[in-house]
């Protein structure tokens, strides 16, 4: 299988399978029970190393723990300046320590086309890449996800608006009568002291909650609110709308500072599950 490596095993999270199973099961079950309300939709996660964000992933995940999707679409941000606007794995497979993560490359396809008639402009393949906001979430749901699922990995290198709706509608149409699911990858403000980061994170969680994608990407505009990968979650609020949602609640918010103790400069954190009512 033509596998992408892990450039952050070892680093990011435990390099060998005993110990990373046992983190990730160990932050799975400080979460406890996590009674989404209704049929889960997406997940917000966290991508910072398990040292500093594991706990808040864990409550994520939690949410996560029974579903049997067929496809998992990881939407993230490309932090590095590779050449296209979102980018897509052209491995067939993500390795992790906990085994290899198969691509759903008919979803990508599918996904590709969809983006074509959106935006005009269809993914970018790349080979080897080296940023970590997808990888990060696999080995989480590789323990929390009871049965096989593929993978649809998305990185978002241009975070405008019309960029995120438009992948927003076309991740909507590709995972449309499958079973899916959505999980946006972000940190939430970066270095800023304990009261400033607590501020803006909970302006920006207040209009997540509110489940307004273009409020969300306002925010940063405004000075409000932070994400880094704010583009890879108005997308994923836009697709789980398209898709029957009607519900976002944060489940657990931190700080790096909560942590180490160092409150000087700080990176919030959030946990938040998206659901469609029963009804």
């Amino acid at each position: 299988m033509d596998m992408r490596p892990s450039p952050i095993a070892g680093q990011w999270y435990p390099g060998d399978a005993r110990t990373l199973g046992a983190e990730v099961d160990r932050h799975l079950a400080a979460a406890g029970a996590v009674k989404a309300d209704g049929a889960v939709v997406a997940l917000i996660a966290p991508h910072a190393g398990y040292r500093y964000s594991g706990a808040v992933a864990g409550h994520t995940f939690a949410a996560a723990r029974g579903l049997l999707p067929e496809v998992v679409a990881v939407v993230g941000p490309m932090h590095y300046p590779l050449e296209g606007a979102v980018l897509l794995s052209a491995h067939g497979a993500y390795q992790t320590p906990l085994g290899p993560v198969t691509i759903a490359r008919e979803t990508c396809r599918v996904l590709d086309d969809a983006m074509r008639q959106e935006l005009g402009a269809g993914l970018t393949p790349v080979r080897g890449d080296p940023e970590h906001s997808v990888e990060i979430e696999l080995p989480f749901l590789q323990r929390a996800l009871p049965e096989e699922w593929r993978l649809l990995p998305v990185m978002v290198r241009d975070q405008r608006r019309e960029v995120a709706r438009a992948l927003g509608l076309a991740l909507a149409r590709a995972l449309r009568g499958h079973a899916a699911l959505l999980v946006a990858s972000t940190d939430l403000s970066h270095y800023h002291p304990q009261a400033v980061a607590n501020r803006l994170d909970r302006e920006l969680l207040r209009r997540m909650e509110a489940f307004d994608p273009d409020a969300v990407l306002r925010a940063e505009e405004e000075g409000a609110g932070e994400a880094c990968g704010i583009g890879a979650l108005a997308a994923v609020l836009w697709a789980a709308r398209e898709l029957g949602a009607d519900r976002v609640r944060v489940l657990d918010y931190k700080t790096s500072g909560d942590v180490t103790g160092d409150l000087d400069r700080v990176v919030g954190y959030a946990a938040g599950v998206v659901t469609r009512g029963t009804m």
